[in-house]
């Protein structure tokens, strides 16, 4: 029986983490194209704040052409903003205070958050507007969930799992709405939902899921290729919240019959995983370059697995336009 590597479709780039690198690469193309990749007064052609995306050869590819990334504002000179250099904040979305900071220093901002991330902050701040306290499941430091919960810092309850419900108290005079961070488990908030609908019967929840269509689709290819597999690999970054989740579910899906891995590229995988293994399942994050799923593949081959089959749940089409900023002043980029 020849060993086999079983691939879940839809894997990798979602639209929204494709906007955001396309964001990037379409500043960098501008700059080189009028000569401004490498300046005169030493500024680079674009900041970014934070990772555009949670996947570390992504960054190290747009900072090998240019692109610097910082952790503040604080750390981006005034020379910068008086030049015009773009400043790009990353898909993960960004709380109001610092776009005010952006705006007070005069930056050029050019906002690739994911626009499903944003329709979770218009809908804290509609819901704010109505009078709602939010509670808000997600994880704690996570640049989506800090980005959200700083919309309305008072009025925004985050809660990361089930045990957490009971440290909430309200009464049931008191307007209450759940939203959620879009990269978290489908599996994984049904129980903080059950817990908080338990506990507060009256809570509402928005007419659609905030966990986005990407996270979804690529959770249930993974389910059904873990049910073909004796092992899963995920490629994924460990700071990546979806690709975490993916290995999560996974695991959900071998049981005991295996174990699920995640790894940043084939140099990680380890032979002893593979041991009296006959099928391997791989799929990756929404963040993950696909060439990257291309070398776990090779390297799997190169261990045997020569054998491919693919198992598709759903053709995706979505696509996000570029920022405003860029479709309006292309020029400035």
């Amino acid at each position: 029986m020849t060993k086999c590597v079983v691939l879940a479709d839809p894997r990798g780039f979602c639209a929204g983490v494709d906007r955001a690198i396309l964001t990037v690469q379409t500043i960098l193309k501008a700059a080189q194209k009028s000569g401004k990749l490498v300046r005169e007064d030493g500024l680079p052609p674009v900041y970014v704040r934070r990772q555009i995306v949670h996947n570390k050869h992504v960054v190290e590819d747009l900072a090998s052409q240019g692109a610097v990334f910082v952790q503040e504002l604080s750390e981006i000179p005034d020379a910068a903003a008086q030049a015009g250099i773009p400043v790009v904040f990353s898909a993960h979305g960004v709380s109001p205070s610092v776009k005010d900071e952006a705006k007070r220093r005069g930056m050029h901002v050019v906002d690739a958050t994911c626009p499903l991330v944003g329709k979770v902050h218009r809908e804290v701040l509609r819901f704010v507007r109505e009078g709602y306290e939010i509670i808000y499941i997600g994880h704690k430091g996570h640049d989506e969930a800090v980005g959200v919960v700083g919309e309305s810092p008072e009025h925004v309850h985050l809660i990361e799992h089930a045990d957490d419900v009971a440290t909430l108290d309200f009464t049931p005079e008191t307007k209450l709405v759940l939203l959620s961070q879009t990269t978290l488990s489908v599996d994984e908030t049904a129980g903080t939902i059950a817990a908080l609908k338990a506990r507060f019967p009256w809570i509402e929840e928005p007419p659609s899921s905030d966990i986005c269509y990407a996270t979804s689709n690529r959770q249930a290819a993974v389910k059904l290729v873990a049910q073909q597999s004796d092992c899963v690999v995920i490629v994924g970054s460990a700071n990546s919240s979806n690709s975490v989740r993916l290995m999560e579910v996974a695991q959900e899906g071998l049981g005991d019959r295996g174990t699920a891995y995640r790894v940043d590229d084939a140099n990680e995988l380890e032979p002893a995983w593979f041991d009296g293994v006959e099928s391997v399942g791989v799929s990756s994050g929404a963040s993950v370059p696909d060439e990257l799923v291309s070398g776990v593949i090779a390297a799997l081959q190169d261990r045997g697995f020569t054998g491919m089959k693919s198992v598709e749940t759903i053709k995706e089409n979505m696509h996000f336009v570029l920022p405003a900023e860029l479709r309006r002043q292309p020029s400035r980029a």
